[in-house]
């Protein structure tokens, strides 16, 4: 009974996430704008570009063999490894540390990737991306397509959304490739909780979107920027292939 006690009660290595927060990058948040622009001409949008996150427990949280049984069967929960979600070993303060350098990394490759998309100098343009409260590179993809729709929209004088609540997630570097996140599954939740239509996801985890994927969302898989600007365009012009799932 001792031994049965101590394995329901003992904390286990892992995080409990459900959706988290959305934030649509061509508006503001807390505020302020999410992007700003300035050295070029910037025009208005329409629609929005919702970057999505999960809400987990603190990494000192406590978790125990109950926690996970009750979240491993409910489909607005996750059980995930704690190491999946923060660094292994760090203190809670060097986690929002880290996270908030990854944060500023992937805004940076964010903007390199947008602005060599387009074919832009860096040198002639500022952009300035704020988002509060939110850590880590998986908003990169989102931040990279609400640049490209702030300067180029679809490129033919249209927005990128088509006035689209369109979502999404995904890493990316500044030679503008798209990488896996986590709690995928989590994310869509959120993104159809707050009106997304269309979610953007990374082609590697598109098995992962469809678990449990929000009815009257649709999944459209992205490897790269340039891949994912074609597809917003062939959707919101109704020409061409959209990939999916």
């Amino acid at each position: 009974m001792a031994l049965l006690a101590t394995a329901v009660f003992a904390p286990l290595p892992f995080s409990m996430a459900q959706p988290g927060m959305t934030a649509d990058v061509l508006g503001e948040n807390k505020g302020d704008p999410v992007i700003t622009i300035s050295g070029t001409k910037v025009r208005g949008t329409s629609g929005q570009l919702r970057m999505t996150t999960i809400e987990a427990t603190g990494p000192d949280a406590h978790v125990d063999l109950g926690d996970v049984l009750d979240g491993w069967f409910r489909t607005d929960r996750a059980v995930m490894p704690r190491d999946s979600v923060y660094p292994k070993g760090d203190s809670v303060e060097e986690i929002e540390e880290y996270n908030a350098e990854e944060m500023k990394k992937s805004q940076d490759a964010a903007t390199e990737a947008a602005l060599s998309h387009l074919g832009e100098k860096p040198d002639d343009i500022r952009v300035t991306l704020k988002l509060a409260d939110v850590g880590g590179p998986s908003a990169g993809l989102l931040f990279s397509l609400g640049i490209v729709d702030k300067l180029d929209g679809d490129g033919s004088g249209g927005d990128l959304t088509g006035g689209r609540v369109i979502a999404g997630t995904g890493t990316i570097d500044a030679d503008g490739k798209v990488g896996a996140v986590g709690g995928v599954a989590l994310k869509t939740k959120a993104a159809r909780r707050d009106g997304a239509t269309v979610f953007l996801v990374p082609r590697a985890e598109c098995a992962d979107a469809k678990t449990e994927l929000p009815k009257g969302l649709r999944l459209i898989p992205v490897t790269t920027l340039k891949g994912a600007v074609s597809s917003l365009v062939a959707l919101e012009k109704g020409q061409g292939s959209v990939p999916g799932c």
